[in-house]
């Protein structure tokens, strides 16, 4: 959640014309990685889970390169590029780590 938090707020001092841009695309990927989890948390499957966090990791890379991008449009400075990629990556980091362990457990049955 608190991807979501910063993203919003670091998005919130882009250009005005990137509102509908990638500043849009940009919230909406971060608030993507939490709502796939939670939604694949409520099945009642472990399969169902398992894809739903490779959606979500597939939003946070989507997330990265688009703070790549924005960086290069000089919307990002260096410090709050590091600040957002560092907290997407830990991000990353958990999901990865969940859905071996998810899928550790699906191997084993």
């Amino acid at each position: 959640m608190n991807l979501v938090v910063l993203t919003d707020k670091l998005t919130g001092l882009f250009p005005k014309e990137e509102i509908f841009g990638l500043s849009s695309q940009m919230r909406r990927a971060s608030v993507s990685i939490p709502s796939n989890r939670a939604e694949g948390h409520a099945r009642n499957s472990e399969k169902e889970l398992i894809r739903f966090l490779y959606i979500s990791l597939g939003s946070a890379s989507e997330l990265e390169t688009q703070l790549l991008i924005s960086k290069k449009l000089g919307f990002l400075n260096e410090e709050s590029f590091n600040k957002i990629n560092d907290m997407n990556n830990e991000v990353v980091k958990m999901l990865v780590s969940l859905i071996r362990s998810k899928n550790k457990g699906q191997s084993e049955k």
